[in-house]
């Protein structure tokens, strides 16, 4: 058990929840002992309500809180135990570099351009088979989510964490992004090389172009272009603000967003890659990756292995079933003989 872990510990916070609902539940059943006893004496109550309980609810609500607390658990995603998976390495290199700055919230492509990317890099990346892949986030500075790695799994619980808030900083920087994606390739291995922009093409002056050429005629890395949002009339930016959706203004003037094919455009030529005016529609980027990328790119290499941590949450939800299931199971009164017998008479 010593590669014991939770893939998301910070669910762990929902256990004051929890308590806050178990200290609601023991007020409840308290309360509701002494109202009774102030109503009636307990000869009487068995005589007007026969089979109530104080202890039947205590139990019901425990039912509850511990398939509450099992399902808290295996939200976490536990994991132990190791599984091993030999992968045949194809040799092509990617990184997936994802803008995250605020115009992608906008929901000119559905269900706004951000999560349209996600989806899309997702779709990607099952399909890869071999391909060593890496993903990286920008806006106004960029990070590495994930270097290159045959742990597609990995890959796609780092991309699951990408928001909008991923960057320190606001803004956008293209130009950044493609350099850290560069210096983020290892040599130690022959093949192809690639940087994939899903971005709706806006910048603050960070020389995109010029690092996409850079990165060509240094490294050989071919850059890709996928544009994302409406380049016409474009879509406004939703925000938060005391907890009401409005929209982003500034001096006053809701904001609106375009697609800039001209700069993606501009980057995926200086870069000897090819650009993708996605726009708002549906679009596979899988089959886009295995149709534009050249396949003469990769390069047959030899097996790797990849260690796969095993995941045990089903254990969690099942037990968390049962104890709701008893809970269903379990009636609020005691059945007592007499009285269906008494109403049978009565009626």
């Amino acid at each position: 058990m010593s590669d014991f872990h939770f893939v998301h510990p910070l669910l762990a916070n929902l256990t004051w929840i929890i308590l806050i609902l178990g200290v609601i539940a023991i007020w409840t059943v308290r309360r509701r002992s002494i109202l009774l006893k102030r109503f009636a004496d307990n000869r009487l109550l068995q005589h007007i309500a026969p089979g109530s309980s104080v202890i039947r609810p205590i139990v019901k609500a425990c039912l509850v809180l511990a398939g509450l607390t099992a399902l808290m658990f295996a939200s976490m995603d536990p994991r132990w135990g190791v599984r091993r998976e030999e992968i045949q390495r194809r040799g092509m290199d990617v990184f997936f570099v994802l803008d995250v700055s605020r115009s992608m919230l906008a929901e000119d492509a559905t269900p706004n351009r951000l999560e349209r990317a996600k989806q899309a890099v997702s779709d990607t990346v099952e399909r890869l088979g071999g391909d060593r892949a890496g993903l990286i986030s920008f806006a106004g500075d960029a990070q590495v989510e994930s270097p290159l790695t045959l742990n597609y799994r990995a890959l796609g619980l780092a991309l699951d964490d990408v928001s909008a808030r991923s960057s320190a900083r606001g803004g956008s920087m293209l130009g950044e992004a493609i350099r850290v994606a560069a210096g983020s390739f290892t040599d130690e291995e022959a093949g192809g090389k690639a940087i994939v922009v899903l971005s709706d093409g806006e910048d603050q002056e960070s020389a995109p172009v010029e690092a996409a050429r850079k990165a060509y005629e240094e490294q050989g890395i071919r850059i890709y272009t996928v544009g994302l949002g409406d380049d016409s009339d474009g879509a406004r930016i939703p925000v938060f603000e005391n907890g009401q959706r409005t929209w982003l203004r500034h001096d006053g003037e809701q904001v609106w967003s375009r697609m800039e094919p001209s700069i993606l455009e501009a980057t995926a030529r200086a870069g000897e890659g090819a650009f993708i005016a996605a726009g708002t529609k549906q679009f596979d980027l899988g089959d886009i990756f295995e149709t534009v990328v050249a396949e003469d790119q990769r390069a047959e290499m030899e097996s790797t292995e990849v260690r796969i941590a095993t995941p045990r949450f089903q254990w969690f939800a099942g037990l968390a079933f049962l104890f709701l299931m008893v809970d269903c199971l379990v009636p609020n009164r005691r059945r007592t003989p007499g009285t269906t017998t008494e109403q049978g008479g009565a009626s």
